[in-house]
Parts: C-alpha cells; structure tokens; sequence
C-alpha cells in the first residue's frame, strides 16, 4: 500500500530555527515605543531599544523639558534599560528621535 504524502512528518519551522542566535534584549535595531495603560485615563509610555552610545538620562531630561511630562530610567530584568514617560508620548518621541537623532522611521516602531 502507498504511503499518503501529507502524513509524513514535517516540521514547517524548522529552517525558521536555522542561524537563530537568540540574541538579547536590545540588540535589535528597533526602537520600541510602547503604551501602557494604568488607571483610568492615565497612560505609560516607554522606550526600549536605545543604544548605549546614547545617554539616557540626558534623554529623559530633554523630554521632560520638551513634553512637559514627568519621566525616569527604569532598569528591566528581561529589556534591559527602558525609559518611561507619564502620558502618551508615542508621537512626540517618534518625532523627537527622527528630528534630532535622524533616524531612519523604519527603524522605529510604534505599538
């Protein structure tokens, strides 16, 4: 009797795992600008992704002084340095970064 093709065993990750290093949090080179909701209309924003060549105390400081918000350095055990800001800062710090830094807008994400 012949075997039916579509029953064998095939794996249709398996070169998706080829050359995968996991790298580490941060390495990436995106910059990740997400919201978190708290408690009624009150919001979180935060950034991940920044290198290190960057200051980001000396970032936080530019954009408490040009957002007027509140905002700090946070140290994540799993994203490593992440800076939050009170408020829904998406669009201002995207504006910010491609402003002064010149980044590229591929290389900024917004969820």
């Amino acid at each position: 009797m012949s075997t039916i093709q579509n029953l064998q065993s095939f794996d249709p990750f398996a070169d998706a795992t080829k050359g995968d290093n996991l790298l580490p949090a941060g390495t990436e080179d995106y910059i990740h600008i997400r919201i978190q909701q708290r408690n009624g209309r009150k919001t979180l924003t935060t950034v991940q992704g920044i290198a290190d060549d960057y200051d980001k105390k000396k970032l936080v400081k530019a954009f408490k002084k040009k957002f007027a918000c509140n905002g700090t350095v946070i140290e994540h055990p799993e994203y490593g340095e992440v800076i939050q800001l009170q408020g829904d800062q998406r669009k201002n710090i995207c504006q910010f970064l491609l402003e002064t830094f010149h980044f590229s807008p591929k290389k900024l994400i917004q969820l």
